[in-house]
């Protein structure tokens, strides 16, 4: 009884930290402040655009570390006069942040602006991170369960291999519907623009998948670029 109490115990806290510990460690070690009132109006009409509930918006001073979402990670070695390009909704439902860099406002057009909150608003009502959250606390549920010899090492293994690749095929699919609702709500052709415009600020061509991303959760994003440039020509026949 002790065990398996002691297996709840570890799945719900892998899963909490992985949906709320972005969160809290975004809020605590970033350098973040609240819109102005004019940057909120803005953002209202952005974010209306793109479909995009949340409950706070915080933005990162232009000389604060990286936030930012799968759209945007890594650093920004493109032109000095545009800043790091960061969007990404952090927490649970009722307790969503979008966490924004002053360059979204300041240095982009309004269409990749647009096309980048979409996007997040795609994963939001996808439950993309949640679906991640479960995946990580299933994993890190079946190690320990394996460690603690609850259950017979073959038939642990197996089940790990199980879970983490319909995590992967999983996980992919719910991206791409996440990248559907960001198409039907501002266009196909729109959201591939702003993620082209990213990855050239950051001065990277959007990867393809090969080998080495099938154990991936997160598809490439050329693939999704790709797969959002073949909705926008199917869009544009019909």
């Amino acid at each position: 009884m002790l065990t398996v109490a002691l297996l709840v115990g570890v799945t719900v806290l892998t899963f909490l930290a992985v949906e709320i510990g972005p969160l809290y460690a975004a809020d605590r070690f970033r350098d973040l402040r609240e819109p102005t009132p004019a940057e909120r109006g803005r953002l209202d009409y952005l974010r209306e655009t793109a479909g995009l509930d949340v409950d706070r918006i915080a933005i990162e001073c232009r000389d604060g570390g990286e936030v930012g979402g799968d759209e945007a990670d890594g650093d920004d070695p493109g032109s000095d006069s545009v800043g790091r390009i960061e969007v990404a909704v952090r927490g649970p439902p009722r307790r969503r942040v979008l966490f924004l860099s002053e360059a979204v406002l300041d240095d982009v057009d309004e269409d990749v602006a647009i096309g980048l909150l979409a996007a997040e608003a795609g994963r939001v009502e996808t439950y993309y991170g949640e679906f991640r959250a479960v995946s990580v606390a299933a994993v890190v549920g079946v190690l320990a369960a394996i460690v603690t010899a609850t259950v017979a090492f073959d038939a642990g293994f197996a089940s790990l291999v199980a879970v983490g690749l319909a995590a992967f095929w999983v996980g992919r699919r719910v991206q791409y519907a996440a990248d559907d609702r960001a198409a039907d709500a501002v266009g196909a052709g729109r959201v591939a623009d702003a993620f082209e415009r990213v990855a050239a600020i950051r001065g990277v061509e959007p990867e393809t998948g090969d080998w080495s991303t099938w154990f991936e959760v997160q598809p490439p994003l050329g693939d999704r670029i790709a797969a959002l440039r073949e909705r926008a020509g199917s869009d544009g026949a019909s």
